[in-house]
């Protein structure tokens, strides 16, 4: 949330100019990294209160989009956890709260019974709809930023997820996962699907 009761002073533009003076190398990814911090403090406030009036946190909204993605509406739970990029606790979790509302149920695998499947029912549909079209309204927290910036900030933060391994590499490319291909879109594009990297459906959400 913004902060109130502070003069004009930036605070990160300070911290700039204190690391200037003393380690001048290193001001600069200083200032990088704590923006970053703060731009996910005010995009998770800005974000969950879009969605607090739908019981939803943002995992939990994530949980239910990339379900809702899907041909059948119903993924391992364990793919789950790598689409979203959390650890399978985290999913576990989620998916408990959305089962006991009736969003999403869950069963065992007919073809290995160790696996369980997540399936999204016809109410975590709507409510998956309704809750998009209002993150949609609110521009996902951003309002004023441009395609054009937004895009920007997403290629940015893509090196530094290149920079810390987190995607794989230019030349290991892969069609998008048929699971998550409705059959509009692969009708649309008379299985000429474009190769992109599988680096994840959506940003993480935090684990609550």
């Amino acid at each position: 949330m913004p902060v109130t009761g502070h003069d004009s002073l930036d605070p990160i533009a300070e911290a700039h100019r204190q690391w200037s003076a003393r380690w001048p190398g290193h001001a600069d990814q200083m200032a990088a990294v704590t923006s970053v911090m703060r731009a996910q403090q005010l995009l998770i406030s800005r974000i969950e209160a879009v969605l607090k009036p739908f019981g939803l946190t943002f995992a939990a909204y994530e949980a239910l989009r990339l379900l809702a993605f899907t041909r059948t509406g119903t993924l391992p739970m364990g793919k789950m956890g790598e689409r979203l990029m959390v650890h399978a606790a985290s999913v576990t979790n989620v998916i408990g709260r959305l089962e006991r509302r009736g969003l999403v149920g869950r069963s065992p695998s007919p073809d290995d019974r160790r696996v369980v499947l997540a399936t999204i029912t016809g109410d975590g549909r709507d409510l998956a709809e309704t809750a998009t079209g209002a993150l949609h309204e609110a521009d996902f927290g951003m309002p004023g930023l441009s395609p054009d910036q937004a895009s920007a900030i997403t290629g940015a933060l893509r090196a530094v997820r290149a920079s810390a391994g987190d995607l794989p590499p230019d030349d290991l490319v892969d069609e998008p996962a048929d699971e998550l291909v409705d059959e509009p879109v692969a009708d649309a594009l008379d299985g000429r699907i474009p190769k992109v990297p599988l680096d994840g459906v959506l940003s993480p959400g935090n684990a609550t």
